[in-house]
C-alpha cells in the first residue's frame, strides 16, 4: 500500500515508489492508494496477504530521503503524511487480514512543489529492496 499525493511534494513518494514496484512486477500486489488508504482494504482483505507493507512519507526527524520501518508503537506519535484516516487506525483494522504489517517511512522535505531529489532516491532504494526481497535492510527506527 503506497500513500500519498502526487501534487504535494515529497509527499508524492508513495504514488512513485507504487509506479515503479508495478514496472515488471509478477511478484506481489501494488496498490497506489493515493490519499485515501481506507479505499483499498476490500483488495486486502481479498487476497490475505503474509505480508503488508504499507509505505508512506512520514516525519521521523532523520535527513530527507532516510528511511525506516517504523514500530507500531511509534506511530501514534509523530506526523504521517496528509491522508485523512491515521495509520494506526488503518493498520489495526488490517491486522485479521494480514499476517504481518509493516509501515516504511521515509523522511520528507516539503509537502509542495515537486518531489526533492533526496527523497526520490530514499524511494528508489525502497524499490530496490522491495524488488530484491531484502526488507531487513531497512533499519528500524528508534
Amino acid at each position: 500500500m503506497c500513500i500519498g499525493n502526487r501534487d504535494s511534494g515529497d509527499d508524492a513518494i508513495g504514488p512513485y515508489i507504487a509506479d515503479r514496484l508495478k514496472e515488471n512486477n509478477d511478484n506481489f500486489v501494488v496498490l497506489d492508494c493515493g490519499i485515501a488508504p481506507e479505499n483499498y482494504t476490500s483488495v486486502v482483505k481479498k487476497y490475505k496477504p503474509k505480508n503488508l507493507i504499507i509505505i508512506d512519507a512520514t516525519k521521523m526527524g532523520l535527513s530527507a530521503g532516510e528511511i525506516r520501518i517504523v514500530p507500531k508503537e511509534k506511530i501514534g506519535s509523530m506526523h504521517i503524511s496528509t491522508h485523512g484516516i491515521p495509520l494506526s487506525v488503518l493498520m489495526v483494522y488490517l491486522e485479521p487480514h494480514a499476517e504481518n504489517i509493516v509501515l516504511i517511512g521515509i523522511e520528507p522535505k516539503m509537502f509542495s512543489g515537486k518531489m526533492t531529489n533526496s527523497v526520490k532516491k530514499g524511494g528508489d532504494k525502497i524499490v530496490k529492496i522491495l524488488k530484491n526481497k531484502k526488507l531487513e535492510q531497512i533499519a528500524v527506527l528508534q
